[in-house]
């Protein structure tokens, strides 16, 4: 089993400067997101704004990466390379935004309504939504990681959606991505056990078919689902703490054009 790096106080303290960037950089997009852009569009956004924060875009040439940021679109369901498609009335976007700052990565990523939700975007969006927030309230010291899978799977599942197998969260700090990985799926009682110190990201990703997917063989980074359903996630950093845990990448207000828009279409 790998090693996974328990941080040490100052550690901390840097994730949560990272984090905190990232957090703040992904809340302006939902400020600027709309029907009419281009991925690029959102990926020129990130781009400046984390450099006039002093800091760098970890997605950018990282093992190849050639953007800032990941954008998936609709059936994307992760890694979505920023370029020329237009975003129109009715799609779901994630924006994945990773800042590096100080010597550390901060992650974390939204899926956001462009225009009016139609009942398929808002049920997978609000079942990965939730995912992500039933999948934090397992983490305590002494918790292990097959219990945040087996919450998450367990809840996408009763809700008609299923879990991606093949990507998952991860251990971040120094390095964009380290031990350990975190499953969205699996039994309780297994797995690693959580201790303070701690620092991963939990990401599921949600799709409203198969939990099936498939890398584009072309660009080699593009994730799809394999029967071109909706796909949808949400990621935050978080931290084990003593108490419970840390979101280290909680954000200052609520995302507008996802978290603002979450109950008002029924």
């Amino acid at each position: 089993m790998a090693v996974v790096d328990i941080k040490s106080p100052k550690e901390i303290e840097a994730m949560r400067v990272s984090c905190l960037m990232a957090a703040e950089t992904l809340t302006l997009v939902g400020e600027h997101i709309r029907a009419g852009m281009t991925t690029d569009d959102i990926n020129t956004f990130v781009h400046d704004d984390t450099l006039k924060r002093g800091a760098y875009p970890s997605p950018l040439n990282y093992k190849g990466f050639p953007k800032s940021v990941c954008t998936s679109v609709n059936d994307i369901v992760c890694h979505g390379i920023p370029g020329a498609q237009v975003l129109k009335d009715g799609d779901i976007v994630n924006v994945d935004v990773t800042t590096f700052f100080g010597g550390f990565h901060g992650d974390t990523s939204a899926t956001f309504y462009i225009g009016r939700p139609t009942p398929e975007t808002r049920h997978v969006t609000e079942v990965a939504r939730k995912a992500l927030e039933i999948g934090i309230a397992e983490v305590r010291e002494g918790a292990r990681l097959g219990d945040i899978g087996a919450a998450i799977q367990e809840y996408a599942e009763a809700e008609g959606c299923s879990v991606v197998r093949d990507f998952v969260g991860h251990g971040i700090g120094r390095k964009f991505h380290e031990p350990p990985q975190v499953k969205h799926y699996g039994k309780r009682g297994q797995g690693e056990r959580l201790k303070a110190g701690m620092i991963f990201t939990i990401e599921p990703m949600v799709n409203l078919g198969s939990f099936e997917v498939r890398v584009d063989p072309k660009d080699k980074w593009t994730v799809y689902t394999v029967d071109g359903s909706l796909s949808a996630q949400f990621e935050h950093t978080i931290l084990v703490t003593r108490t419970g845990v840390e979101v280290l990448t909680k954000r200052p207000r609520p995302l507008r054009a996802s978290e603002n828009v979450a109950t008002i279409f029924v």
